[in-house]
């Protein structure tokens, strides 16, 4: 009696361990290679994981954040005229503030004109148009050795079309920072 009631406990326990087959036996396993930092632990044990840090977000170089003012590099002038609008300043005041701020950073002031006057007259008016936009950025806080101005008179026109709009937009001053020049 004792050998029948071993060999049903054996028989319940073969019966009661067997399981159903899962739907990822038979495949092959994958292994894990995410990039972890692991402590060093005792032989035997295993290792302690660190999970990643949070991944940061890629900052935008003001310079080149459309939603950004220091996007802005370009002041209008009117008809043969070297004088800033005001509304221009607060373009210029962020230009400045942002050459203020980095004390490596140089730019170059590009003068342009509209095709209107002599080749000698717009290469002058391009200049004292370029010296203007330094004199107003040296004055409201950056160093004068970190700006260059040149005239490119009526050389690099935006808008080719004979139109007072279309001459407007070659009649400007181009702020250019470094690595864009």
């Amino acid at each position: 009696m004792k050998r029948s009631l071993i060999a049903a406990l054996a028989l319940i326990a073969l019966f009661g361990c067997s399981s159903q087959p899962t739907q990822d036996e038979g495949k092959a396993a994958v292994e894990d290679r995410t990039p972890t930092t692991a402590t060093p632990s005792a032989p035997g044990r295993p290792s302690a994981v660190k999970p990643p840090a949070p991944s940061t977000p890629v900052q935008i170089s003001p310079l080149k954040d459309p939603k950004n003012i220091l996007f802005k590099r370009s002041v209008y002038f009117d008809y043969d005229s070297d004088r800033i609008r005001d509304e221009f300043r607060p373009v210029i005041q962020a230009h400045a503030k942002y050459l203020a701020d980095n004390a490596s950073a140089k730019m170059l002031i590009q003068g342009n004109c509209d095709e209107r006057g002599s080749r000698e007259y717009n290469i002058a008016l391009g200049q004292r148009r370029a010296e203007a936009l330094k004199r107003v950025l040296v004055l409201m806080g950056a160093r004068d050795a970190q700006i260059e101005p040149v005239s490119l008179g009526e050389e690099k026109p935006r808008c080719a079309q004979q139109t007072e709009a279309c001459w407007a937009e070659n009649r400007r001053g181009d702020m250019l920072h470094s690595g864009e020049f």
